[in-house]
């Protein structure tokens, strides 16, 4: 068993995409040390139950729209259980460092003279990609892939989607379904191609439901297959192979997912 040093300190940990065994071994291991974990609102419980049975798990997820622990507070959390002495984990969805607020955990937990380590997860926008048969980068059809988020963060300007038009040969976008006809509007606007393959892949690693569509169609077809949050949309040429390269069972594609994807 890794010895963690004696001085407070925090492992902040990727969980990855959902699916248990795309979690890093360094990520298993730090759980199973941990004595206290907090975790967010897309952690899998098969992942939490690596813990110990006697490690704490304290929710301090997140969900658009609903009454959810600020910020600040899960800095004060983090600083507060390693001044106890305490064997803490933060686990966050995905990398920690890829839309995931791990570095405004990082800076809070520098100012308050405590260490810390970061264990890499897999990105979802890398994960739905690969589980949908996408490849990112092609080399007759995508040199460059531009990752971005679809979620506008309260009191700052709006996004203007028209520079993000030929910005990149493959777009993945994070957090983009509710500002879907926004973000794709803005797109055609700056120049891109009404017909570029686009979709939408959610629940990358589990329940996978996917919609295939152009971009000038895209939001239609999510509303119409209900197409929800967590969600990542993709586009450009490579979306095209899809067809050719998807190599997930359908069964995997409908199973069931855990309860709290459902709430």
């Amino acid at each position: 068993m890794t010895i963690l040093p004696a001085r407070p300190f925090v492992s902040i940990v990727g969980a990855g995409p959902g699916d248990p065994d795309l979690l890093t071994l360094r990520a298993a291991r730090r759980l199973a040390e941990a004595e206290i974990v907090f975790y967010d609102a897309l952690a899998n419980p098969e992942i939490l139950s690596l813990a110990s049975p006697a490690c704490r798990q304290v929710d301090v997820g997140k969900r658009g729209g609903q009454k959810s622990t600020s910020q600040l507070r899960i800095h004060g959390l983090l600083v507060r259980a390693a001044r106890q002495g305490l064997r803490v984990v933060r686990l966050k969805g995905g990398d920690p460092l890829v839309f995931g607020r791990g570095g405004e955990e990082c800076l809070a937990l520098r100012a308050a003279g405590i260490d810390y380590e970061i264990v890499p997860g897999i990105s979802s926008g890398m994960a739905a990609a690969a589980y949908a048969g996408v490849p990112l980068t092609h080399r007759q059809r995508s040199r460059s892939v531009l990752f971005c988020t679809g979620h506008e963060a309260r009191g700052s300007l709006a996004t203007d989607w028209s520079r993000y038009a030929d910005a990149a040969d493959t777009l993945v976008i994070y957090m983009g379904i509710a500002q879907v006809a926004k973000i794709c509007s803005g797109l055609l606007a700056g120049g891109m191609s009404p017909d570029v393959p686009a979709m939408a892949v959610q629940w990358a690693t589990l329940a996978q439901r996917q919609v295939q569509a152009t971009l000038a169609e895209l939001p239609a077809a999510i509303q119409g297959a209900g197409i929800g949050s967590p969600a990542v949309l993709i586009i450009g040429s490579v979306v095209d192979l899809a067809g050719v390269l998807a190599w997930l069972p359908r069964e995997r594609q409908q199973n069931q997912a855990w309860q709290g994807c459902q709430q």
